[in-house]
């Protein structure tokens, strides 16, 4: 295990951090690690429904120092018409100072899953102007599979200064942005990061199965090492992606957070032309004029 030190909060160089940098900075002034988890859990109808990782978190731990990053109901739009929805200036402002994150904080942001839901803090934040902010690769699985210290229980979050959001263009795309692609009236490449099984159709947990016309698959748990949890080798994702990595991508899946992992894992290969479609599959399915695709 590494010691934890009191330096000053590094700068972070790229999209993704190792477990053994964040073991080498953790304690750092100024440095914030959030742990975003959310729990996939069957909901109505056996379809999949999502809960808090809060408990989780209190109860089987976490990596020493995490603060708690609520998804579903700080760092989401509550009255979003579809879920996690992204928040606007104002809301985001507000969900990162309760987390103590604020203009000059270091980001590390983590999940217990494959990385999608850190991905999608890492893309929020960066949509908001805030660049100093990157995924631990592994996430808490990796952390705890190489047997280092977690811990139990609330951390409060410092008391963080002023975060200014300021909203940059091109990292998120509307539905007519979508519906101009499809329509061959605009360029890009649409990559959708549900699961197979959903993107064929063959299982459906919208009103209409299927993925939009013209689409790639590239399932948000098909970016990582199976045994490691960390994001493939660059060697390796670039031919998940493709013919899409010759232009504009928009990544969507059921409502922007699998996205953001496809978004991460572009990022990784160099590839920064990448916008989310927020809305997604939620959105699209529920307009019986928007066409969908079946492949079983």
């Amino acid at each position: 295990m590494s010691e934890i030190v009191d330096a000053p909060a590094p700068v972070i160089a790229g999209p993704t951090v190792s477990t053994q940098w964040l073991a080498d900075h953790l304690g750092s002034d100024g440095l914030i690690v959030l742990d975003a988890s959310v729990l996939q859990v069957e909901g109505f109808g056996g379809n999949p429904a999502y809960v808090t990782g809060h408990e989780q978190y209190l109860v089987h731990g976490h990596i020493p120092g995490a603060v708690f990053a609520d998804i579903l109901d700080v760092f989401s739009d509550p009255n979003g018409r579809y879920g996690f929805a992204r928040p606007n200036a104002e809301q985001f402002e507000a969900a990162a100072a309760s987390v103590g994150v604020d203009d000059a904080t270091t980001v590390v942001v983590y999940d217990s899953s494959v990385g999608l839901w850190a991905a999608r803090i890492w893309w929020l934040l960066r949509s908001f102007g805030h660049d100093n902010v990157a995924v631990l690769d592994g996430g808490l699985k990796k952390w705890q599979a190489e047997q280092r210290v977690t811990e139990r229980g609330h951390v409060r979050p410092p008391v963080a200064g002023r975060f200014t959001a300021c909203e940059r263009a091109g990292f998120w795309v509307e539905k007519p942005d979508v519906q101009a692609i499809v329509a061959g009236e605009a360029a890009g490449s649409l990559v959708c990061g549900v699961p197979y099984r959903e993107f064929s159709g063959e299982i459906a947990h919208r009103a209409r199965p299927g993925h939009i016309p013209g689409s790639l698959s590239a399932p948000a748990g098909r970016l990582v090492d199976r045994e490691t949890n960390t994001f493939l080798p660059p060697d390796a994702l670039r031919p998940i992606f493709g013919d899409a990595l010759g232009g504009r991508v928009v990544a969507y899946c059921a409502g922007g957070v699998a996205a953001a992992a496809d978004a991460l894992a572009l990022t990784l290969i160099g590839h920064d032309e990448v916008s989310i479609y927020d809305g997604s599959l939620n959105e699209w399915a529920a307009d019986s004029t928007a066409p969908l695709v079946v492949t079983v």
